[in-house]
């Protein structure tokens, strides 16, 4: 009697992953031992931004559904971009003299402590990540009352300010432990290359080596949990400041010699190189921090013209960009496409290569929908261009005067110093792999005496940061990209 057939199927290569802390814990686990072919445009997109457009990553079929792709949608075919909250058009919310402040605050609070016991319940030793600013002194505030066993974590990572002392003293007045840890380029990056095997995905965040410093740090001292207070910038607003209105009009997607920069004392200046590059960018690009590659630098790392591709990448957006009204509305929406691919990354990251849970309480979706559709306006931002005029009133309840930093770096990085001490080091990596980045080697010999500026030492970080992650999958017997976009 033959035997019959069998149809063998083959497994579907795509995965898709829901990465919104605003939707729940994020599980990496669909990608252990799995990921596919390397994506170059995403590499690109690393290089260009410091992160990768979503829902792409840095695996060509690996896609994630970050906040404002649903997840239930097809995002390898044909994914659909939709920001849930816009600023412009806005809810209709109680106008500021249909409102009693002080209720709002007592709300506020109860909701963020409400937060802080949901997002930290499975925590037995949770530290939370104290930056000095407003979001990280209110939600200390909120942690005192509801997990008085939280340690404070305070990174003095740059000379521009110095954060340790204010949120020390927070602290100490909540009767919460508090510890400072002073940035060392080279213990960052040790305990960053440690985590490379096992961090999930790749993102370049410029704060990615002060969490990989921090995160080792807390994993160390016995803590099991990390509390961090970003999220809430997209829905309580994020005023634009002149500068930055500068910076947007003077990105013109130019292409510029790269003979510009070769010339001094142009290469010796910081401002002049920034703003020469910023000439060359896309005015909504240009909303993204830091120094970064040039479209033409990023073709001769790579070796091919993927540039274009990457920029191809904004267009998933276009829509929900042409419904702004106002550069805080497009503001908001490049913060929330920068937090999804870059910020929440950094921390995602890093706690899964060390098995430690991670807390955003200001992504809990009592608090952000209260937040959005019922505080008024003047108390998102204030006539005066103040962000969060309700959180400074809860955090003045328990300090008379505002102890936070007013300005501040949020867990800076000495990219100069990096540079000096770890050149020869990523100089091995491009040597090594430069199937993969045939430029990088060059870039690096020719800029080698430029790492004092930091917009050339912004763009070493870049590579200090890809170059390892990428050898950890080529080693590993990852198949070297296609020639696929």
């Amino acid at each position: 009697m033959p035997t019959p057939a069998v149809t063998l199927q083959q497994p579907d290569p795509h995965i898709k992953l829901s990465t919104s802390p605003y939707q729940g814990e994020v599980d990496f686990t669909p990608l252990s031992g799995r990921g596919g072919p390397l994506d170059p445009v995403s590499i690109a997109d690393i290089l260009r931004n410091a992160f990768v457009y979503p829902p792409h990553s840095i695996y060509r079929d690996v896609k994630v559904a970050s906040l404002g792709f649903d997840p239930e949608r097809d995002l390898h075919g044909s994914p659909q971009y939709t920001f849930a909250y816009r600023s412009s058009p806005a809810p209709a919310r109680p106008a500021e003299q249909a409102v009693d402040v002080g209720k709002l605050v007592e709300t506020y609070h109860r909701l963020l402590c409400e937060a802080v016991t949901r997002s930290t319940a499975g925590m037995h030793s949770p530290w939370l990540l104290q930056s000095g600013g407003k979001d990280s002194t209110s939600l200390a505030i909120a942690a005192a009352e509801t997990r008085p066993d939280t340690h404070c974590l305070t990174y003095l990572g740059g000379r521009e300010e110095d954060e340790v002392t204010s949120a020390r003293a927070v602290a100490r007045q909540l009767g919460l432990r508090h510890e400072a840890l002073v940035c060392k380029p080279t213990r960052a990056y040790d305990r960053y290359l440690a985590m490379v095997p096992r961090m999930p995905l790749l993102s370049a965040d410029f704060a990615l080596l002060s969490y990989a410093d921090l995160t080792t740090e807390i994993a160390q001292a016995g803590g099991d949990g990390v509390i961090d207070g970003l999220g809430s910038d997209i829905y309580f607003g994020t005023p634009v400041d002149l500068k930055r209105k500068l910076l947007t009009r003077l990105a013109r997607s130019a292409r510029l010699p790269a003979r510009l920069f070769d010339a001094r004392p142009i290469n010796r200046s910081f401002v002049a190189c920034f703003v020469l590059a910023t000439l060359g960018m896309d005015p909504f690009e240009r909303y993204f921090p830091g120094s970064r590659f040039s479209d033409a630098e990023v073709d001769r790392l790579l070796g091919r013209p993927v540039s274009a591709k990457s920029r191809q990448r904004l267009q998933v957006f276009r829509e929900e960009l042409a419904a702004t009204r106002t550069a805080e509305a497009r503001k908001r929406v490049s913060a929330a496409i920068a937090e999804a691919a870059a910020a929440f990354p950094k921390g995602q990251y890093t706690t899964t290569a060390l098995g430690l849970r991670q807390a955003y309480p200001f992504c809990d979706a009592r608090l952000r929908e209260w937040v959005y559709r019922e505080v008024p306006d003047s108390q998102l931002i204030d006539r005066d261009g103040h962000n969060k005029p309700l959180v400074r009133k809860h955090i003045a309840r328990r300090f008379a005067e505002l102890p936070y930093v007013k300005t501040k770096g949020s867990f800076r990085f000495d990219l100069c110093g990096l540079a000096a001490e770890r050149f020869e080091q990523v100089h091995a990596f491009a040597v090594e792999a430069r199937d993969l980045l045939p430029g990088a080697m060059r870039w690096l010999e020719v800029n080698r005496g430029r790492m004092d500026n930091k917009f050339f030492a912004s763009k070493f970080y870049l590579l200090a940061i890809t170059l390892p992650w990428l050898l950890s999958r080529a080693d590993a017997g990852m198949p070297a990209w296609e020639d696929r976009a």
